[in-house]
């Protein structure tokens, strides 16, 4: 006859160090996973050995089975003579699956988790500072989210946060490369999330600099973006904008005349739009004109996130 272990409930599903179960890879999944089977068959035992092979993980099934357990949602049960774990959502293990299904949904949720998780891997590969290749991160458990895949919009805009906030700085255009700063080495090693390094920097700080071009020009720290104007216009996108535009410039692989010109115009756009009284006009005409030219720099990633930003941007103007 099958026995069956008691329930142990630790916290509506909160994993250990205090971060949530939709930032368990393997964990979300499973739930959604054994949710799928209990569509199908209600009531019935899943053995979770399968879930392990379906995925081809190294993950132990029955620890995978106990976490869950330990959580609150799932019953384990096992037969004597038998190692496979078969576990059974419980009415918490249900809820979870409901949550994380309305998680996958709130990008804002999403895009703190990868930048938190892009930059912990960052420093597990290249903490000495080397030169790497941000796509690989997607191959990764950590590219996972509510048991589901980031996509790479969502990892273009996490670079660019990071990046904004020195954290990472861009190397290479072909193939892109990215390399952990000191400050984000300190990040990582707080064992706190980006968001709380960033916050810590300072209320009305954006750093959108240490943006030297060929000339040595610099688009400095800014201070209270946000801007009280007649308008009612907030121009942070575009200094945002600008202030990307003059980390990436030299990465791009443009003629010489064409670079000069993109950095020309993203300091006149950082200019306007830093104004007291910045003109949506001249920012929309600069924006667009920075967007044109890395449309004509080329397909690389550092030049789409540009073009993503100046779309973003100017959409603050409709």
């Amino acid at each position: 006859m099958p026995v069956q272990f008691a329930t142990t409930t630790t916290g509506g599903g909160a994993l250990n160090g205090g971060g949530g179960i939709e930032s368990s890879a393997h964990l979300a999944q499973l739930l959604l996973w054994l949710d799928a089977h209990a569509q199908q068959q209600p009531g019935h035992y899943v053995d979770v050995t399968r879930f392990v092979e379906e995925h081809e993980l190294t993950e132990d099934a029955s620890v995978l089975a106990l976490q869950l357990e330990q959580r609150g949602l799932a019953d384990l049960e096992r037969t004597f003579g038998s190692g496979a774990p078969h576990v059974h959502l419980t009415d918490e293990g249900r809820v979870a699956v409901h949550t994380l299904k309305n998680l996958q949904k709130d990008r804002a949720a999403r895009l703190r988790h990868t930048m938190d998780a892009f930059l912990r891997w960052l420093y597990d590969a290249a903490g000495d500072q080397s030169p790497t290749d941000p796509g690989l991160f997607l191959a990764t458990p950590g590219a996972l989210f509510a048991g589901t895949e980031i996509p790479q919009t969502d990892l273009q805009q996490a670079l660019v946060h990071l990046a904004e906030n020195d954290l990472i700085e861009p190397i290479g255009a072909d193939p892109v490369t990215v390399a952990i700063t000191t400050q984000g080495v300190s990040c990582a090693l707080s064992g706190g999330s980006v968001q709380d390094h960033t916050n810590q920097q300072g209320p009305g700080t954006t750093y959108n600099n240490f943006l030297p071009n060929a000339q040595g020009v610099i688009i400095g720290e800014q201070q209270n973006v946000t801007q009280n104007n007649t308008a009612g216009i907030d121009p942070s996108a575009f200094v945002q904008l600008a202030g990307y535009v003059g980390q990436i410039s030299n990465t791009l692989g443009m003629p010489e005349t064409d670079r000069v010109e993109l950095e020309r115009v993203a300091q006149e756009l950082h200019d306007e739009a830093t104004s007291p009284s910045p003109e949506p006009g001249r920012m929309r005409q600069f924006a667009t004109q920075v967007k044109d030219m890395l449309v004509g720099a080329g397909a690389t990633a550092a030049a789409q996130v540009g073009i993503q930003m100046a779309e973003q941007a100017l959409g603050t103007l409709v």
